[in-house]
């Protein structure tokens, strides 16, 4: 699907990170693996990972409702931890050892077209990340792998969380564009549909095993959105980069 927009228009990329640019299933399964075998903790890592992830949402819109107060995402990862190692009786670790696990996002890794169909977009597109994450956290994640991006935006800078509108108007002043003149690329229907309400153009790229082989996401076509893509490559074609 490619809706008829004007290409030239389009000035800027804002990519969700989480699902749609880096694989946090696989890195955070294979880390806590690791781990486990050195500290002898026996545990479903792959259902720890995704319980880790689904208090994700839940968390940070008792922020966004301020049922909490301000929190960045550093925080409420930890904060998720802390009652997973409840749940799943992991005992035995450090102080030192939990922030590192905690870390583990500001580790996670590419997709294997990532970086290549970023490079290819940034020759004729600004790249800027506009995701929940920290600052420090999407830092730290370009610098490990490799990320090519020309400016790191975050919720943080908003002290919102998306969906919230603000999040994507902050983005669109901080790199002096109108809303139009920015397409959001993210994996999510509801990341897409946010920045539609304030003008973004968006862009669904599909990430089929973001939820692991036995995953069910949403990868429905929307004929809102103005275009579709199978992967970075697919979507650097389609944008004539």
């Amino acid at each position: 699907m490619n809706r008829n927009i004007k290409i030239s228009s389009i000035k800027a990329l804002a990519f969700d990170v989480f699902g749609t640019v880096v694989d946090w299933r696989t890195t955070i399964i294979r880390e806590c693996t690791l781990l486990g075998k050195a500290k002898g903790i026996h545990v479903d890592w792959a259902q720890f990972a995704d319980a880790w992830r689904a208090g994700y949402a839940p968390a940070m819109d008792q922020v966004r409702r301020s049922e909490l107060s301000w929190m960045n995402i550093d925080s409420i990862h930890r904060m998720i931890l802390e009652r997973l190692l409840i749940e799943f009786e992991i005992k035995g670790l450090t102080e030192s050892e939990k922030y590192d696990l905690n870390r583990i996002w500001h580790r996670l890794r590419p997709w294997p077209d990532s970086v290549r169909g970023l490079r290819r977009l940034r020759k004729r597109y600004v790249l800027a990340t506009l995701s929940n994450g920290n600052m420090a956290l999407l830092v730290n994640m370009a610098k490990n792998a490799g990320l090519p991006w020309d400016c790191i935006l975050s919720s943080e800078l908003s002290k919102h969380y998306k969906p919230d509108k603000e999040v994507y108007r902050t983005a669109a002043d901080l790199l002096g564009l109108g809303p139009e003149q920015v397409m959001m690329v993210a994996a999510h229907k509801d990341d897409l549909n946010a920045a539609k309400t304030v003008g973004f153009k968006t862009a669904f790229v599909v990430r089929p095993l973001e939820f692991g082989p036995a995953g069910t996401p949403d990868l429905s076509a929307d004929p809102s959105f103005d275009i579709r893509a199978k992967d970075f490559i697919d979507l650097a074609t389609k944008l004539e980069a």
